[in-house]
């Protein structure tokens, strides 16, 4: 009787064992044909140069194509909802931005919820947001901007890269955490945000660092503050909004990846020692810093907390300014 009671507790010690043993191998094996890594925007932009090194790195790194496929529309909610539905086994990934956790507020309804739809891989990169100024305004700091826009209420206004981008959300957040009368005016990229500013239309730009380091460089824009906890190794003299008093002013563009909800937890481990790896290889990070973006590279974990967190801080900005989508 003992000795089939043994028998029987080793049979069935090897039956628990099994689904561990084949997750084992299948992220052993892993990949064994290619990989799709959907981007949902347009060939071109910032995610879709992300996402095509990151793949290649990926291709060379791990012995499998990672092929980018482009599903632009709805703001990205059209790629961002096709990857919730794909297949969790690891060969299907999305390059994720922060629209990942804007769009649901932004839009009224999104085709994926942002944190059931999806298993966190790595936020991979960051990019802080600026603020600046046209030189001509009266303002050295932060402190000088805001006591000029309260005395001359709706006298200024700030140009961002768009509608519910991460610079325009860090704006409103920075007018009404400080009642401020400011108006928003939005173009359509970086570069014509600033492009406003250097003119003198918008005297007050908020966007991300690229298009505006060389004209800080030449004197033709002031910055005042970045919104990132650490100060930017683009603009390494210019102060973070924290050190100008402002703790609770903040916010950055970042890239990462996820994968559908209950992808295999040892192929996410994978992916995500992989792309930390690749992240901090001297050339990506050269190409990166081209971008505006500097290497993060956090645990699934991490990056689960900062998708829930940032869901929630531009869902609050989002209702009380009562931004739409264009």
């Amino acid at each position: 009787m003992k000795l089939l009671r043994r028998q029987f507790l080793h049979l069935a010690a090897s039956a628990a064992a099994l689904p561990a043993l084949s997750r084992f191998a299948l992220a052993q094996a892993y990949p064994t044909r290619p990989v799709r890594v959907i981007v949902p925007y347009a060939p071109g932009g910032p995610s879709d140069l992300f996402g095509r090194l990151i793949a290649q790195k990926l291709s060379e790194h791990l012995g499998q194509q990672f092929f980018v496929e482009n599903l632009a529309g709805a703001g990205g909610n059209i790629g961002m909802g096709r990857a919730a539905k794909a297949a969790p086994d690891g060969y299907t990934i999305l390059v994720a931005a922060p629209p990942l956790v804007i769009n649901p507020t932004l839009y009224g309804a999104a085709p994926y919820d942002p944190l059931k739809d999806f298993d966190p891989i790595t936020l991979a990169v960051a990019s802080t947001v600026l603020l600046a100024v046209h030189p001509s305004l009266p303002a050295q700091t932060v402190n000088d901007l805001i006591a000029l826009i309260r005395d001359n209420p709706g006298k200024y206004s700030y140009a961002s890269p768009g509608t519910g981008t991460p610079p325009h959300l860090v704006g409103e957040l920075f007018r009404l955490s400080l009642k401020l009368d400011l108006v928003h005016v939005p173009f359509k990229s970086g570069g014509l945000a600033v492009g406003s500013t250097l003119a003198g239309h918008t005297p007050v730009s908020i966007g991300t660092p690229p298009p505006a380091v060389a004209h800080i460089k030449d004197g033709k824009l002031r910055a005042l503050a970045v919104t990132s906890k650490v100060r930017s190794q683009a603009l390494p003299d210019v102060a973070t909004m924290a050190e100008a008093g402002y703790p609770d002013i903040a916010g950055e563009s970042w890239f990462g990846m996820v994968a559908p909800a209950t992808t295999p937890r040892e192929i996410v481990g994978l992916l995500n020692r992989a792309i930390v790896r690749i992240a901090v290889l001297g050339d990506v990070k050269e190409r990166l810093a081209t971008l505006g973006f500097e290497p993060v590279a956090t645990s699934p974990e991490q990056f689960g907390t900062r998708i829930k967190s940032d869901a929630e801080t531009w869902a609050r900005v989002i209702r009380a300014a009562n931004i739409k989508a264009e």
